[in-house]
Formats: structure tokens, sequence, C-alpha cells
């Protein structure tokens, strides 16, 4: 059985469905941006089931990219959670029916606390629309399960709406790269951005003069393990030797292993700012085809090497 047909017909009526969702986005969801911005607490979400792990995944993106955020399990709410609301947060209640009791139940208590509720059901007549602030319309017209049943496409739509939430917010409050980094520094992109080549860099760097001999230059980058020396001459960076160096020397003539550093070294080394971020040094090497940079302090002093990658 070829299983790839269903496959593709089940992500376009999706997609369609996402597509169909947007075509009806009008200034309930405008206000509800407005709301969350305007939010002096934090925007608590609250689902059951398929809702539920959705309404975590909000969560995760909202809180990561600068809107205050927690999820609030309905059942646990009803059974002493309650006490973790402000009457400053604001509520997003998500049933795709409209008509989870557990959600329902929730409503009057909510009321009384003096909570704005956002709905996010496909259900516009619905207990939850009717009795929230706003309501944002995630309805789709089947779901693609072949029985109509299991939540799918509607589950795709309120991810998506989540998304679309998220993303306005972000425009909304300017939040950059750099803001995404400081709330993931255990993450790649964070410390790309957020380390400083100083915390990475090798110091002291190995280290020969201009006059060294081939044998005493090739020993030093052997037991620096880095396969690589910088050149100095009266404490100034006067070039760099690397194993390319090495090797395009001996091919181009075998008396090398006579010579000095002077005769077979890059006159033009690449240099970087020891407080200059990881993600700069990393971008500067890749353009430029190297792997590594001397690194400069106070007085463009040399004050170690970072390779890329580190």
């Amino acid at each position: 059985m070829n299983h790839l047909p269903i496959a593709r017909k089940s992500l376009i009526a999706q997609a369609q469905a996402v597509t169909q969702m947007a075509g009806r986005l009008n200034d309930e969801f405008q206000n509800a941006v407005e709301l969350i911005l305007g939010c002096k607490g934090r925007t608590v979400v609250c689902g059951m089931g398929k809702s539920g792990l959705i309404g975590k995944k909000m969560v995760a993106t909202f809180a990561s990219t600068g809107t205050p955020s927690f999820f609030l399990h309905p059942a646990e709410a009803f059974h002493g959670d309650l006490g973790m609301l402000k009457p400053v947060d604001v509520l997003i209640l998500i049933s795709y029916s409209g008509e989870t009791e557990e959600l329902i139940k929730l409503i009057p208590s909510v009321k009384s606390f003096g909570n704005t509720i956002i709905a996010m059901t496909g259900n516009g007549s619905s207990t939850l629309a009717k009795h929230a602030d706003i309501w944002l319309d995630i309805s789709v017209e089947r779901e693609v399960c072949p029985n109509n049943l299991a939540p799918t496409t509607s589950t795709l739509a309120t991810m998506a709406m989540g998304d679309a939430l998220a993303v306005a917010l972000i425009e909304a409050i300017g939040f950059k790269p750099m803001d995404f980094a400081r709330y993931h520094p255990g993450g790649s992109l964070g410390r790309k951005l957020l380390t400083r080549v100083r915390d990475v860099m090798h110091s002291p760097a190995p280290v020969v003069t201009p006059d060294t001999r081939f044998h005493d230059c090739l020993l030093v980058m052997t037991q620096s393990r880095l396969g690589m020396t910088l050149v100095i001459d009266q404490d100034k960076l006067v070039g760099i030797v690397t194993d390319g160096d090495v090797r395009r020397a001996l091919l181009e003539d075998e008396g090398t292993v006579d010579a000095v550093v002077s005769e077979f070294m890059t006159t033009t080394p690449h240099t970087i700012d020891q407080d200059a971020r990881l993600a700069t040094a990393e971008a500067y090497m890749i353009d430029n085809k190297i792997r590594v940079l001397a690194v400069t302090g106070e007085g463009n002093a040399v004050v170690g090497i970072v390779e890329i990658f580190d």
C-alpha cells in the first residue's frame, strides 16, 4: 500500500485550513494582542487534554520571547491552583468545542477575580465563547482523521493561532535576537550571542619570533596542539604560521626546513578584540575562510587566539 497520497492529502488539507483561518482574522485578534501587551501581570494559558499540550507549547513560546506566561491546569486550578492567579493576569482558555467541563467550571471564579478571558475555540456560540471577553476563531471544516474524530487539523489550527499571537507580540515589543539569547543562555544561539571572545580564547597563545628556525617553530606548534603559532617581534604581531603555511612552504621548497619563520609566515594575520562576541568572531572566520584569529586586548596587545567553533 502506498501511503504517500494520503500523507500529501493530509498536509494539503491542513495547510488549507490554516490559510482559511488567516482569512477570518478580525478585530478580535487585534484586541487580543493589545490586551496582552497592556497586561500588568502574566498571560495564563489553560486547556485540557491536547488543548492543554498546545497551551504548554504556547506558554513556552510566550515566555521565551518576552511575554511573561505560565500554564494553569484547569482541573488543578479548581482544587487550589486558582490561587496562582492575580486579577491583572490575562487568561487564554483553549477548548475546540468551547464546552470542556473543566474550563466552564472555572469561568465564575475567574470572572469574580476580575481576570479578562481570551477564548480560543472553534464554536462562537459555545459557552466559553459567550462568556469570554475576546473570541479567537480556530474552527476548521473537518479533521484530516479519516473518521473526522481524532483532533488533527483542529490542533494544528490552535497551535498556529498561538504562534500568530506570539509573532505579533514579538513584533510589537521589538524583541531582538539578543533578547532571545538572554532567555536561552544554554542554547547555541545564547552561547554565540552572549559569549565574548575572551571567554573561550586560548591564552597564552603559542608564540615565535621572525628569527625562529623551522624546526623550533614546528616544535612550538606541536606542543600547543593548535596547529599554529603567532609571530611576535618586539611585542608587535607581525605574522602567523599555520599547518597550511608549513605544508605549502615545503611543497614549494624542500629547503624550507633550514629557513627561519620570516621566510614562510603569513604576514597579514587577522585579529579580533577580546570583547567582541563569539558570534562575530565565527562569522568573520567563515567569511574569510580562516579557522583562527589572534585576539587583542588593551593597546592592541596580543592576549590569545580563538579558533572557529571553540
